[in-house]
């Protein structure tokens, strides 16, 4: 497995929370690699925007580029504008790997499990076995998140076939991790599918999640690290909500440009 990581802020930015700005953090030397095969350096200033965030991620990807074995997976929603920045330099596919988390009834935010694209559930079963009458709980969440996952599908692909995953090396992008679940489920989802190699690309995120994640994908990039990391806003100037207009906008603009690409 391959990690690169490189965090970035300050101890009295984190504490107080706040959103970075440029000229906000002093420069800083180059931090040493504490671990084999882990690259550690520092950034002066946060992301300006997710687009931003995608040009930069992309190049720690360039040897993906070109290839017609590999395709960039965003999570929406605003995972997608990362991700299209990084399919558009290297000249693959996108598309949206969409996970639903299958919250306990009642306790919605602790999740059972999660299903995502192609009909692939992965549940917890050290939840699941804590909850009372558990296989009635489980199916009807799970029927009911089918459902928005399914209109999600419909709504950003818009007609389009969903892409043939097996034997690819995806890259799936997301904008930030925090508790790593959702980008957990989608690895483990794309295990199922038969993806050759999943590569987790994502501009920021605290470093126990990168490292739980390099445990689950074969490749992990987690561009930035701070180590006193709260929420992945604090590291972008803007973080205003992706519509779904905007995903499908990406997406239609993303096929075109391919399609163009091969004509």
């Amino acid at each position: 497995m391959q990690f690169k990581l490189l965090p970035f802020a300050t101890r009295e930015a984190a504490s107080k929370n706040v959103i970075l700005r440029k000229g906000d953090l002093p420069e800083l030397r180059p931090a040493k690699s504490q671990r084999k095969g882990l690259t550690i350096s520092r950034m002066e200033r946060a992301f300006p925007n997710r687009a931003e965030a995608g040009r930069q991620l992309v190049e720690k990807l360039e040897k993906y580029a070109g290839r017609d074995d590999v395709i960039v997976l965003g999570l929406p929603r605003g995972g997608v504008p990362v991700a299209y920045e990084v399919a558009k330099r290297m000249r693959v596919p996108l598309d949206v790997f969409i996970v639903r988390k299958l919250g306990v009834p009642g306790f919605e935010e602790l999740a059972a499990g999660a299903i995502a694209s192609g009909g692939v559930r992965v549940l917890n079963q050290d939840v699941v076995r804590a909850i009372p009458y558990a296989e009635e709980a489980i199916e009807a969440v799970t029927a009911r998140e089918t459902v928005e996952l399914e209109r999600r599908e419909q709504i950003y692909r818009q007609g389009r076939t969903a892409p043939e995953l097996h034997d690819q090396i995806v890259i799936l992008v997301d904008d930030g991790l925090a508790t790593g679940a959702t980008m957990r489920a989608a690895v483990k989802a794309l295990r199922e599918r038969g993806a050759a190699k999943i590569v987790v690309a994502v501009p920021v995120g605290p470093p126990d999640t990168c490292h739980e994640l390099e445990q689950l994908a074969d490749e992990t990039v987690c561009l930035n690290s701070p180590p006193f990391f709260q929420a992945v806003g604090q590291y972008y100037e803007d973080f205003s909500q992706t519509s779904d207009d905007d995903v499908r906008e990406l997406l239609s603009r993303a096929a075109q440009e391919i399609s163009q690409e091969k004509s």
